[in-house]
């Protein structure tokens, strides 16, 4: 039972029109206990004869949504007590989004012509209102319930609802809008059908996107794989916080299964550790697998236009590599000599890349996951900053966020090192004979990150601008061009290591010290890069924009994100770490202004 109260400035006659008591309900709906109802009046009879008191019978129809209810309102006029009260029997109720609540309240003063027009008006300002009210809605979404709640759980399922809203919305708006123009007209006809089209696909999607039922899955944690204490939305999936009960390599491969079926599609469940007031708790981040791979799909690169990319900086790296190589070349240098002297780099520079790309590979083939194209990164400084891919699959624990990285790097490191002590061996020294390069001082002015090339070939003059007895005056500091290629892969390797976003050096750092710590040394990384470039590195400046805005962010979390790495691992965490600090590490390059550093022992 609903009640309606009608209030009145003087007491209604008995023989009063119900119309002109009820002219609320000759508009389109009434509103009654914070619902609102469409309504058409089919019945109506006097029940009360007494004198001055009469009981009035209405009864309509309401359909929503293509259900028929009936209700029936009662009216008790009373003479003596100035007032008209309302009841509504509801024999069917329907759920309505709606949420209103008002009070109709009619003046029945007698004789009042004007008073239809008064109610009128009155309707009308209460349909602006809520056109105003719903302008505003469209127009701050911090007042928008359903925003809200996306904000405070961002899940798809969510986000595909909001956009259904807001596409529902300008469609009302265009509905609204009228014009004699026909090209307005036109356009907004293209605009309501590209938007119908819209909220079609988004429907669409609704279906394949659905949150899971968090109170089906917690049944199938238990003692044998993952004893579930507690549970909170997370997305469109949840988060489980409990304890492991059986070693996670068995757990992973059965949960998921045990989840799937209870979920009626596949899921993707991960495992790490949270801390909450210096209590470490363990949970199991479960989430659809249609979401993950539709993250993936999104920033896939293995597309054509993504190989076709690849193949388009592999060219431009080639191209840098053969100018960077031509600019150390003697003054009176012929094709020959150049071919005799560029040749040892590029294919030095191209073995150092190979090799760390086929080790790279290998390594996540061995844990099953998928890589980009690899894009090479061209410089006309270095003429190569070495290979950039992404992970186009989920990493099954931290091993493998570990390895991969450590696989490309240390292969790197290795070969560039093999370069440089084979030419040493070859030639006795770094000199290169008839067949050196001579590089020249701009080459280092005001880069120190090359400061350790510099220290290991010498430098062009002393403290005092005396040019050095190994150099070439006017020319340049010789070197053989296979151990040039060996120091640049180093230097190479070195900026890949840094512990900024998504580098080499950022991944392991996720890997070692976890995702909190690893924002952190990414973000004193970019800090100090930053500082070297407005310094006037110019090498400092190019590498921390790319690594900042290219490269930036943190991998998406391994499934197994509670197993350790191991001491081993650490260890060789560590030593890739010193060796990066110390070829990045700005020295004197070898101008032996410091007893610290002696002549180069490379010069022969």
């Amino acid at each position: 039972m609903a009640a309606l109260f009608i209030g009145s400035h003087s007491s209604p006659r008995i023989d009063t029109p119900l119309s002109h008591v009820l002219c609320t309900l000759n508009s389109k709906s009434y509103k009654t206990k914070n619902k609102k109802f469409p309504c058409k009046a089919v019945s109506c009879s006097r029940k009360n004869h007494q004198e001055g008191d009469g009981q009035y019978v209405l009864s309509f129809g309401k359909h929503p949504f293509g259900q028929k209810s009936e209700r029936t309102l009662h009216f008790l006029v009373s003479k003596s007590r100035k007032y008209v009260t309302c009841s509504v029997d509801e024999e069917q109720e329907s759920r309505d989004p709606t949420s209103i609540s008002s009070v109709a309240v009619v003046d029945e003063k007698p004789g009042d012509g004007n008073e239809g027009e008064k109610e009128s008006t009155q309707v009308e300002a209460s349909k602006k209102e809520d056109e105003e009210l719903e302008k505003q809605q469209e127009k701050d979404w911090k007042t928008d319930e359903d925003f809200k709640k996306f904000m405070g759980n961002p899940s798809i399922e969510a986000a595909i609802k909001l956009e259904k809203k807001r596409a529902d919305t300008k469609l009302k708006e265009l509905d609204r809008e009228s014009t004699d123009n026909p090209i307005m007209r036109l356009f907004n006809r293209l605009v309501r059908d590209s938007l119908t089209r819209e909220k079609e696909r988004l429907e669409k999607a609704e279906e394949s996107f659905k949150a899971l039922d968090l109170n089906k899955l917690r049944g199938c944690f238990g003692f044998d794989t993952f004893f579930a204490m507690d549970v909170r939305r997370f997305g469109d999936g949840g988060i489980f916080i409990g304890n492991l009960r059986k070693p996670i390599e068995e757990v992973i491969p059965k949960l998921e299964k045990k989840l799937s079926e209870a979920a009626g599609r596949d899921v993707v469940v991960w495992f790490m550790e949270e801390k909450t007031n210096d209590i470490t708790k363990q949970a199991c981040v479960v989430q659809p697998k249609a979401e993950i791979d539709l993250q993936f799909e999104l920033t896939k690169l293995s597309t054509p236009w993504g190989y076709v990319s690849a193949i388009v900086l592999c060219v431009a790296t080639f191209g840098t590599i053969a100018i960077m190589s031509g600019l150390f070349l003697k003054p009176d240098a012929t094709f020959d000599d150049y071919l005799a002297n560029v040749v040892p780099l590029f294919g030095g520079l191209i073995t150092i890349l190979g090799v760390s790309e086929i080790s790279t590979r290998l390594t996540a083939a061995r844990y099953g996951v998928k890589l980009s194209p690899s894009f090479l990164v061209p410089s006309n400084w270095t003429g190569c900053l070495g290979v950039m891919n992404n992970y186009e699959s989920l990493l099954p624990n931290k091993k493998a966020l570990f390895d991969i990285p450590v696989a490309r790097t240390a292969s790197a490191y290795l070969t560039s090192l093999a370069l440089a002590v084979a030419a040493f061996v070859a030639d006795g020294s770094f000199n290169g004979g008839d067949n050196a390069l001579f590089i020249r001082p701009q080459f280092f002015y005001n880069n120190p990150l090359l400061s350790f090339i510099q220290y290991v070939i010498g430098p062009y003059t002393d403290d005092l601008g005396n040019v050095l007895p190994y150099a070439v005056e006017g020319v340049g500091v010789p070197c053989d061009p296979l151990a040039f290629a060996g120091l640049l892969g180093m230097v190479v390797t070195s900026l890949n290591l840094l512990p900024c976003g998504r580098l080499e050096g950022g991944r392991i750092a996720q890997a070692m010290f976890g995702r909190n710590t690893a924002n952190l040394l990414s973000f004193a990384t970019s800090l100090l890069l930053g500082i070297g470039g407005l310094s006037g590195s110019v090498l400092c400046l190019a590498w921390g924009l790319f690594a900042t805005f290219f490269r930036g962010g943190e991998e998406i979390p391994a499934k197994d994100e509670i197993t350790q790495l191991g001491d081993n691992r650490y260890a060789w965490g560590i030593v890739l770490g010193l060796i990066c600090f110390l070829t990045l590490f700005p020295n004197g390059g070898g101008t032996f202004n410091s007893s610290f550093f002696g002549d180069p022992f490379f010069r022969g």
